[in-house]
């Protein structure tokens, strides 16, 4: 029976959402003949995999070396992979049983439609953090779309090769590109007909602040090669717009210039209460507006080092995800 399905999955470090990922995997109600798993690490040796030696699924192992960036690790699996379609994972995702049935039926519907993603659900005991970044994924639900994160990404062999694969001089951000140079050829949608727990998402607002960093060094350059909607123009602006406020009010309160310091707190709290009320009511009230408010406080901050100190230096991250 050919192979139908090649899930790709990049990795580096922890091995124990690996697992889970992959068990996942194997959990499909789908036909296990019909699908392959091909799991590209940078990790010296994987010890955890023994329990997969019985199961059904092809499960195949690759190294490549450290300094490859994820898109190098995406591109290289999908060389090995023998499936129509390709499932781009993360290896910290846990899917729906149903993923590879609603991936399919939802891709399937439409001829135009090329790339699909499922819905983030939060996990048992999520804490404010990971519910308010579970909200923000579902912005936009069961409709087109003009961007998928990468954690799960679904679409023809066909499709991937039209657009040469994902940008490989990218370190982060690689999933706007992608999804960009495909959304050029036809319609993304994000459905809710499966589902899929984050793993690894954010729960601590410290080590999100770490990773925001590290996100968003390569937001400039992601720029260069795609067209730019209006909607995604903020995203660049806003961050950076905030630091400058932040900075001139400081300098305005050391020369005792407390009118323009008290102007430039008001416009740099403005536009963080603004999209602190949109978020609030996209997570359905479930966490308290304190907490909102305070990931916009970490979240512009850490997305303006990011995005200026990628233009002089890249910054290391201890795992993909």
């Amino acid at each position: 029976m050919s192979i139908n399905i090649s899930f790709i999955i990049p990795h580096k470090g922890r091995e124990e959402f690996l697992i889970k990922t992959l068990a996942s995997i194997c959990a499909q109600n789908y036909d296990a003949d019909q699908f392959e798993i091909i799991v590209v690490t940078q990790n010296e040796s994987l010890t955890g995999l023994a329990q997969f030696d019985s199961s059904n699924v092809a499960i195949h192992i690759f190294n490549q070396p450290e300094g490859k960036t994820i898109s190098a690790l995406r591109n290289f699996g999908a060389s090995q992979a023998k499936g129509q379609y390709f499932a781009f994972l993360d290896a910290d995702v846990q899917l729906s049983n149903n993923w590879i049935e609603g991936m399919l039926t939802t891709i399937n519907a439409t001829p135009n439609r090329l790339l699909v993603s499922a819905a983030q659900i939060n996990s048992e005991q999520a804490p404010p953090l990971e519910k308010i970044r579970t909200a923000l994924s579902n912005a936009e639900l069961d409709c087109n779309v003009n961007f998928l994160p990468g954690r799960n990404l679904f679409l023809n062999k066909t499709t991937f090769e039209q657009v040469q694969g994902f940008p490989e001089h990218l370190i982060t951000c690689e999933d706007y590109y992608f999804t960009d140079q495909v959304h050029q050829l036809g319609e993304l949608y994000y459905t809710s007909k499966a589902t899929y727990v984050h793993l690894g998402e954010d729960k601590q607002y410290h080590e999100m602040y770490k990773k925001e960093i590290w996100r968003g060094q390569s937001n400039l350059q992601s720029i260069k090669g795609r067209n730019i909607p209006l909607r995604e123009v903020p995203s660049f602006i806003v961050p950076i717009a905030l630091l400058v406020l932040f900075l001139v009010s400081l300098a305005a309160m050391a020369y005792n210039n407390y009118s323009l310091a008290l102007m430039t707190s008001l416009l740099f709290l403005l536009p963080i209460s603004a999209y602190s009320l949109r978020l609030y009511k996209l997570a359905k009230e479930d966490v308290q507006f304190w907490y909102v408010f305070k990931f916009y406080m970490v979240y512009f901050p850490a997305r303006a080092f990011g995005t200026l100190g990628g233009l002089f230096k890249s910054f290391s991250n201890s795992g993909i995800k």
